[in-house]
């Protein structure tokens, strides 16, 4: 079935197409915006832990939820498995409107400078495909400005001493500091440390017609039972369905890019909610379905005249998968350090994202988000501490309001091997070949991630802790949360997927709005990044004269 065609399909109701749409359809442009999850209420996933988006015991609350949407990962032994998004090795995300923004931790922060300039600061470390980005911190520093300004970002301009420049302060003062902020604050200056608050995409004050934070202990993995967190699902996606000229379709599964006789994109074809195959015809088509599912679906898009997918003339498509490589520390304090205040997450560092001796970047250092029981139970132990029995139960009474932990995003080094591609043989419910991820972390990973470790537990030390424990990351290729990468910006297709306006290289009217275009991912939650290039992609979209006149 087709449909009458638009100016521009969307693929993807996340933390970039939502802003894309909204963006366009201001400008009057017809838009389409696909997801292939659906609209979500707070009462429908409410505060239940066990479904949380990060407690995926019971099922993942934001989707995907089903063996529909099968995977194929690569065990410890070399061997392809399939894999549903109720396992790890799934690498979930949230498939949701709002995509991610709805459940994430809303930390809103700007790359620094040199998170640009990774290649030209570091050199690239053997075995890897570090480079720097075409474009710098000078150019993304108006549409962070957008972004802080346009969602709402709450913060301190001044406050992180190592921060890039600012045009103007946050539209919003930060949250105020909690009681492991206000512990954590005095002994990270005692070290010669610069701690500060996080910024946070999370009103601390009324804005926009939206409330402020009611400092729920329920915020990461959770929907904002009052929308105070900025997620795109009620910021952008409201005001492009304002216009009249948006409309979001739920429930779609996008099986490829459409291309014309001369290669170029001419709209998607997808499979509605009730799995009949429709085809969307648009002048402009963009791509925001995540780092995994971005690639998917361009290398499953082949045609003669792009014989290996979309923008993989010279296979970087799906290349380059990655995230972070949590690392930090878990201390135990003699007095209750807790106080259930949310979002926890209140204060952070960045002495620590460059200029380390030996070490490839870094990572900011922050306290973490409020631990619910359940999530609790798994943290660090003591070495041979059960985690079950009345001994796993007296360890959970004891020390559950007398712990803290802090953890960074260590700054990944990019491989070539580390990957999505599609499998030969496994496909999901729809017929479509379904990705496999493939891929380890490259050594300087493990090191930096080590250092930071160290770093987080000095700090806990200063702080008071009686006993700390040391988190380290894995060997395995980060595929997950703050995914990025597989198709990223160069300045020529030889060198990866996308130009510097995040278009597809041979494909003029193509262009993708995810953390796929990174470059590297900074030592920092990617949102806000994505976010800025989404604003910066939109204004590049409009000025590249697809459309040749205002609808």
């Amino acid at each position: 079935m087709a449909l009458d065609p638009v100016e521009v399909v969307i693929v993807g109701a996340g933390g970039g197409g939502g802003i894309v749409a909204q963006e366009l359809a201001q400008a009057g442009w017809r838009v389409v915006l696909l997801e292939r999850g659906r609209q979500q209420a707070f009462a429908e996933t409410g505060h239940y832990e066990l479904r949380s988006q990060r407690t995926t015991v019971l099922g993942n609350a934001f989707g995907p939820d089903d063996a529909r949407h099968v995977r194929v990962r690569q065990n410890e032994r070399g061997e392809w498995v399939k894999v549903l998004p109720s396992e790890g090795a799934y690498n979930n995300i949230a498939a949701v409107v709002g995509g991610g923004t709805l459940s994430y931790g809303a930390m809103a922060w700007r790359f620094l400078p040199k998170d640009f300039q990774m290649r030209s600061t570091y050199g690239a470390p053997a075995g890897s495909t570090l480079e720097d980005w075409p474009i710098s911190y000078p150019d993304l520093a108006p549409y962070y400005e957008q972004a802080e300004w346009d969602l709402g970002v709450s913060g301190k301009s001044g406050s992180n001493p190592f921060d890039g420049p600012r045009g103007k302060d946050y539209p919003m003062p930060p949250l105020p500091f909690n009681k492991e902020a206000s512990i954590l604050a005095p002994a990270g200056r005692k070290i010669g440390m610069h701690p500060f608050p996080i910024p946070m995409a999370i009103n601390s004050k009324p804005y926009q017609g939206r409330g402020a934070c009611i400092q729920c202990p329920h915020c990461v993995g959770f929907r904002c039972e009052v929308d105070a967190k900025s997620s795109t699902a009620v910021t952008v996606i409201p005001r492009a369905l304002a216009t009249g000229y948006c409309e979001v379709r739920t429930e779609c599964v996008v099986k490829t890019v459409l291309t014309d006789a001369k290669g170029q994109a001419r709209g998607v074809e997808y499979f509605d909610r009730d799995g009949k195959l429709v085809e969307q015809g648009a002048k402009v088509v963009v791509v925001a379905a995540s780092a995994t599912e971005t690639a998917r679906l361009l290398l499953n898009s082949k045609t003669k005249l792009h014989p290996n997918g979309l923008g993989n003339r010279y296979d970087w498509v799906g290349r380059n998968l990655q995230g972070h490589a949590y690392s930090g520390a878990f201390g135990l304090f003699e007095g209750e350090v807790w106080d259930g205040v949310g979002p926890a997450a209140r204060i952070a560092a960045c002495d620590f994202n460059h200029g380390n001796e030996g070490i490839v970047g870094g990572s900011m250092l922050a306290n973490e988000f409020i631990r619910m029981p359940y999530l609790f139970a798994r943290s660090v132990r003591p070495p041979g501490a059960p985690r079950w029995g009345k001994v796993h139960k007296d360890w959970q009474r004891s020390w559950y309001k007398r712990s803290m932990g802090i953890k960074g995003p260590v700054q990944e080094v990019p491989r070539w091997e580390n990957r999505v591609e599609i499998d030969p043989v496994q496909k999901d419910h729809w017929g479509i070949p379904a990705l496999r991820i493939s891929g380890k972390r490259h050594e300087s990973d493990l090191k930096t991630g080590r250092f930071i470790a160290t770093k987080a537990a000095e700090w806990l030390r200063a702080a008071g802790a009686l006993e700390v424990f040391l988190t380290t990351p894995g060997s395995g290729v980060s595929g997950g949360q703050h995914q990025a990468g597989t198709a990223r910006m160069a300045k020529d297709s030889k060198l990866g997927v996308v130009d510097k306006d995040c278009r597809v290289f041979g494909v003029e009217n193509l262009y993708i709005a995810d953390g796929s275009v990174h470059v590297t991912n900074g030592g920092f939650n990617p949102s806000l990044t994505l976010q800025a290039l989404a604003y910066r992609t939109s204004q590049r979209i409009l000025k590249a004269g697809h459309v040749g006149r205002r609808i």
